[in-house]
């Protein structure tokens, strides 16, 4: 058992749906009985996810998606020694992708695509417009070099930034990228809704290249975050330095968290001064009872489990 890690997939497929009620329940069902956390977004446009188990059950999942009808999933595997999420949620949802007030055919029209291993090729050319599709804190841990920030605080935002400060550039070429490439699917649609004619996207996004690039080959800087427990990850999918503050939810670096104003599990110089003392207090006695949870052997969701736990 020492060697065993779990399996984490990120998945995605735009795909009408027209029983989202029925997936629902028999994800649900599926994947409680197999052990499988983490979070699946179910729309009338598609399906959105990323979750970890044991490696059969997530292998078993993958024939079930198949067996629903999701036969082209965008789909990325990865490993980790701790399970990376505290529990199953399987949603319906408006849009798999928040992008609200566009009537987009995402499944027909979207940008080009590019592989991992053209992708530095086509950023490293003059003409091309590097576009990071993020929100502006994910951009802070990590980047590829020379792209631009949108300074987004969500993706919805990002029509707004096409709209006032792209509209000019609608014969260039465009390059866009995001953590796993759902994002980019809605923004080059959207931008060929508008009428750019260039428009291409990382395929699998940075995930993917972060995999399939070598360090020392690699155009990325810094770290990706990843909307899980593991924080962020490195070049060839190496475990990141980023911690969550438990207070904030931002991602903390190693510099944050050497200031004098974290302190674990309660606060850090993002929020120090934004959250009140009751919020102080009940942050103390969680830490608290993730601490006697861990001596007693009791469960609880804050503490790490590894695939022993699961078998």
């Amino acid at each position: 058992m020492k060697n065993l890690k779990f399996t984490i997939i990120t998945f995605y497929q735009f795909k009408k749906n027209r029983d989202v009620k029925k997936l629902i329940n028999l994800l649900k069902h599926f994947c409680s009985f197999h052990k499988i956390k983490g979070t699946i977004l179910l729309a009338e446009e598609g399906i959105n996810g990323t979750v970890a188990g044991l490696m059969e059950p997530i292998r078993l999942l993958e024939f079930e998606f198949s067996k629903l009808g999701f036969t082209r999933l965008e789909l990325k595997r990865s490993m980790h020694e701790f399970m990376p999420f505290n529990r199953l949620k399987v949603k319906i949802k408006n849009e798999i992708v928040t992008f609200i007030g566009s009537q987009l055919d995402v499944e027909n029209i979207k940008g080009k695509y590019v592989v991992s291993s053209e992708w530095n090729s086509l950023i490293n050319e003059e003409e091309t417009l590097l576009i990071d599709v993020r929100n502006n804190f994910e951009v802070k841990v990590g980047s590829f070099k020379g792209s631009i920030n949108p300074k987004t605080k969500n993706f919805s935002e990002f029509k707004k930034y096409v709209d006032k400060k792209l509209s000019i550039n609608k014969n260039r070429k465009v390059a866009l990228f995001c953590t796993g490439g759902i994002r980019c699917e809605k923004a080059s649609s959207y931008m060929l809704q508008q009428g750019f004619n260039n428009i291409f996207q990382l395929k699998g996004g940075i995930l993917q290249y972060l995999e399939d690039i070598p360090a020392k080959e690699s155009k990325w800087h810094g770290e990706c975050f990843v909307f899980d427990n593991r924080v962020s990850v490195q070049n060839e999918m190496k475990p990141g330095t980023y911690e969550l503050c438990h207070a904030c939810r931002n991602p903390l670096s190693l510099q944050d968290r050497s200031s004098k104003e974290y302190v674990r599990g309660i606060s850090c110089p993002k929020c120090i001064n934004k959250i009140s003392k009751e919020k102080k207090l009940k942050l103390k006695e969680r830490n608290k009872q993730i601490e006697i949870a861990k001596k007693k052997g009791f469960y609880n969701p804050y503490i790490k489990y590894t695939p022993s736990d699961f078998s």
